[in-house]
C-alpha cells in the first residue's frame, strides 16, 4: 500500500506542476512551498535562545537550547477546517502566554485568506507530504503538541510524529461508512488513524463507526467547534453601515451566501418579479465573469464596490450610466464582491438562503445562518453534512428542489409570522443546544496535562 501511495504523491506533484502552467489556483499551491523550508529555519528560529545565532542552516533545531515557549502545530486542508480550528486556537494563546502556534494549510483557499492571522504565529504551506519533508518540517518547528482539524490525513506526517512520540489530536472529526478507513483496502488509511493519541468526533455515528475497525478508547465525542466559532461571531457583532444604508426600512431581506449558478438561476425570477423584496447575493467565487453572470441574472441589482454612504445618503459610484445615483428605490439586489463579510451578513436576513445544494459537492456551512435565529433554506444535496441534516430535522430549515419550491417557501415565511417564529427559534435552539466541543478539547488537555 505504501508503494500506491508514493505513486499518488508523485503523480499529485506532477499533475499539480502541470496544472499551474494555465490555472492560478495549483500556480499558488506550486510558488507558496517555494523555499519554504529556508523560510520556515529563519523564522521559527526566532523561537530559539540567543544560542541559535551559531546555528546553521543544517543544524537541527535539536542541538541548540529552546526558550520556555511551546509551540503547537495546527494543521487545516483549508479554510473550512480552520474555521473549526480556530476556536481552539484562541483558547490555547488565551489560557497559556508561552504557547505559540504554527498553522499550516494544504490548500491555497485557506492559506491565501488566512496568512496574515493574528492568532497564530507562524503560518505556511504544509509541504507535500513525503519521509524526508516530514522529517525536516518536524526538525525545524519540534512541537509539542499537534492537532489536526476534521480530516486530512497524510502517512509521512503522522508516521513521523508517532515515532517522535509527539502528542496528536484528530478534532471535529466525522466519518462515514463510504470512507476508506472501514473498506477493505483501507489498510493504510487505519494505520494513519493509529498514529493519533485521541480522536474528537462530531457525533455517535462516527464514534460507532471507529468501534468498528477496534478504535474505542482513544475516541470521544465532542461535537464541532464550528458551532462555538460561529456563536462566537454572532455574540460579537459588528455593524456593516452600507448593508444597513442598502436595506433602510425594508422589512423583507433574503440573504443568500456560498452562491454557485444553479442557485442564483433558482433565485433570479423571485428577486426581479417581488422588486419589494431586498436580496443581497454573496458569491462563492468572485471572480469578474461570474459577477458579470449574476448582474444579467438580476435586472435591478449593484455591487457592493460600487457603493458608498454619504452624508446618511447611499450613493453609487462610478456607474457606467449615472455618477453618484442615488439608491433610494431601484436596486433590490446587492451583489457582494469581496471575501469576508458573510459571517456577518447573515444577520441582516429576515430569511436566508446557504448556497451549494443544488450541486454535486452539497450545500455550504448552515450554521452561519442559523446561529442568528433566522430560517434556512437550500437545496436537496445536503445529506453528508450531519449539521445540514439536523438542522432541517430540528425545523430551523427548510430544503426545497426548484425555484417554484423557493417562491413558495419565501412567501410562506413571509406572511405567516406564527411559521416564521417556529422557524427562527428551531435555528438558534439548534446551534447554541451543541456548544461546548471547544471546551472539551481544553478539559483533555488540562486532564492529561499535555501543555
Amino acid at each position: 500500500m505504501i508503494f500506491l501511495y508514493d505513486i499518488f504523491l508523485a503523480l499529485y506533484r506532477i499533475g499539480v506542476k502541470v496544472l499551474a502552467l494555465w490555472n492560478p489556483k495549483p500556480r499558488k499551491w506550486v510558488e507558496g512551498r517555494k523555499g519554504l523550508f529556508e523560510r520556515m529555519k529563519l523564522e521559527v528560529g526566532n523561537n530559539l535562545t540567543d544560542d541559535s545565532s551559531q546555528m546553521t542552516v543544517g543544524d537541527a533545531p535539536s542541538t541548540v537550547n529552546r526558550q520556555p515557549s511551546t509551540i503547537i502545530w495546527i494543521h487545516c486542508a483549508s479554510l473550512g477546517e480552520f474555521e473549526q480550528g480556530r476556536p481552539i486556537i484562541e483558547k490555547l494563546k488565551s489560557q497559556n502566554s508561552k504557547v505559540k502556534i504554527l498553522l499550516t494549510f494544504f490548500s491555497p483557499s485557506g492559506y491565501e485568506v488566512q496568512k496574515n492571522y493574528k492568532g497564530a504565529d507562524w503560518v505556511y504551506y504544509l509541504p507535500l507530504d513525503s519521509r524526508d519533508n516530514a522529517k525536516q518540517f518536524l526538525d525545524i518547528i519540534n512541537p509539542s503538541l499537534v492537532i489536526y482539524v476534521k480530516y486530512e490525513f497524510w502517512f509521512y506526517y503522522l508516521d513521523e510524529l508517532k515515532r517522535r512520540k509527539i502528542q496528536t489530536l484528530l478534532v471535529s472529526s466525522i466519518f462515514l461508512p463510504k470512507h476508506p478507513f472501514f473498506k477493505w483496502y483501507g489498510g493504510l488509511h487505519r494505520q494513519m488513524l493509529g498514529c493519533f493519541n485521541h480522536i474528537f468526533v462530531q457525533n455517535e455515528a462516527s464514534k460507532n463507526l471507529l468501534a468498528t475497525i477496534g478504535f474505542t478508547n482513544n475516541v470521544s465525542i465532542s461535537g464541532d467547534t464550528r458551532f462555538d466559532r460561529v456563536i462566537e461571531i454572532a455574540e460579537s457583532f459588528q455593524p456593516i453601515p452600507i448593508i444597513e444604508s442598502f436595506i433602510g426600512d425594508c422589512k423583507k431581506v433574503v440573504v443568500a451566501g456560498s452562491t454557485w449558478p444553479e442557485d442564483e438561476e433558482e433565485m433570479n425570477h423571485y428577486a426581479n418579479t417581488y422588486t419589494d423584496v431586498k436580496f443581497i447575493i454573496a458569491p462563492h467565487e468572485i471572480d469578474e465573469e461570474h459577477l458579470l453572470d449574476i448582474e444579467k441574472l438580476f435586472k435591478y441589482s449593484v455591487r457592493f464596490s460600487q457603493l458608498t454612504v454619504d452624508s446618511g445618503q447611499m450613493t453609487e459610484r462610478n456607474s457606467p450610466s449615472t455618477v453618484n445615483r442615488h439608491l433610494s428605490s431601484s436596486p433590490n439586489v446587492l451583489i457582494i464582491d469581496n471575501i469576508g463579510m458573510l459571517s456577518r451578513l447573515y444577520k441582516y436576513g429576515t430569511i436566508t438562503f446557504v448556497g451549494g445544494g443544488f450541486e454535486t459537492d452539497g450545500v455550504h456551512n448552515v450554521l452561519e445562518a442559523a446561529v442568528y435565529g433566522k430560517p434556512v433554506i437550500h437545496g436537496p444535496v445536503f445529506e453528508n453534512y450531519a449539521e445540514a441534516v439536523e438542522l432541517e430535522a430540528a425545523g430551523g430549515s427548510i430544503v426545497v428542489d426548484n425555484a417554484l419550491e423557493l417562491e413558495e417557501e419565501l412567501n410562506d415565511l413571509f406572511t405567516d409570522e406564527k411559521y416564521y417564529k417556529e422557524c427562527c427559534a428551531a435555528s438558534k435552539n439548534y446551534v447554541y443546544s451543541k456548544k461546548g466541543a471547544t471546551e472539551r478539547v481544553m478539559e483533555y488537555l488540562a486532564k492529561n496535562k499535555i501543555l
